[in-house]
């Protein structure tokens, strides 16, 4: 069972030797407090735990990010891109806030930017999963489907537990009529990460529509 939300007071006597440790650790509860209610949908509380952890960890690429992604799902699009620049530009290499940003970019209309940024990745880390994970959900969007799955293929040669990269192939079984091969990648993403919550819902999706387990072959 998680423990409840909690916000402790500041602690009077600190050495001054510990006081960045005790700064990061009252940063973490106020971020794992915030990751708890934007997965419950409580956006505006979860907003409040980031910003909280972002007063004693200001710039911290990964609390900026989070941030963003509740600006961006209560509408306020404009902020959320603000935020996630900002993360991308204290840690180039965030692979969440790039995802995010691209998708931003693409609901907003700005489809070519987002493909001049994937291609740029592309020819940056050629050997980094992530990224043909990242143009993988480009040519999704488009209904490549044959194209996107060559590009999983790509990052799995490279990772292949990549929780991302099977999870975009398994939407892609889902989408080209394959649910069983998806159910099995679901449960196989899960149970390596139980706290997948978009895995988990796709699965739960599935399991709604009857789809089960393949049997085995006689």
């Amino acid at each position: 069972m998680r423990r409840p939300l909690r916000h402790l007071g500041w602690t009077c006597l600190l050495l001054a030797g510990c006081a960045t440790t005790a700064s990061s650790e009252r940063a973490q509860i106020f971020n794992d407090d915030g990751v708890y209610l934007f997965a419950q949908g409580q956006y505006h509380p979860a907003l409040e735990c980031f910003e909280l952890a972002l007063t004693l960890q200001p710039g911290d690429a990964g609390l900026l990010f989070n941030a963003g992604q509740c600006h961006d799902r209560l509408g306020k699009r404009d902020v959320a891109e603000k935020y996630y620049l900002e993360s991308l530009q204290r840690s180039a290499k965030h692979v969440e806030a790039r995802q995010a940003y691209v998708a931003l970019l693409y609901r907003t209309g700005r489809a070519e930017q987002a493909n001049g940024l994937i291609d740029e990745w592309l020819h940056q880390q050629p050997d980094l999963a992530d990224v043909y994970v990242l143009d993988a959900w480009r040519l999704r969007q488009q209904n490549a489907l044959p194209q996107a799955q060559g590009r999983l293929q790509q990052a799995l040669a490279l990772d292949p537990h990549h929780s991302r990269a099977l999870t975009e192939l398994a939407i892609i079984y889902e989408q080209t009529g394959m649910p069983e091969r998806a159910y099995v990648l679901y449960e196989r993403i899960l149970a390596r990460d139980p706290r997948q919550l978009e895995v988990a819902q796709h699965l739960e999706d599935l399991r709604a529509k009857g789809v089960k387990r393949p049997l085995p072959e006689q």
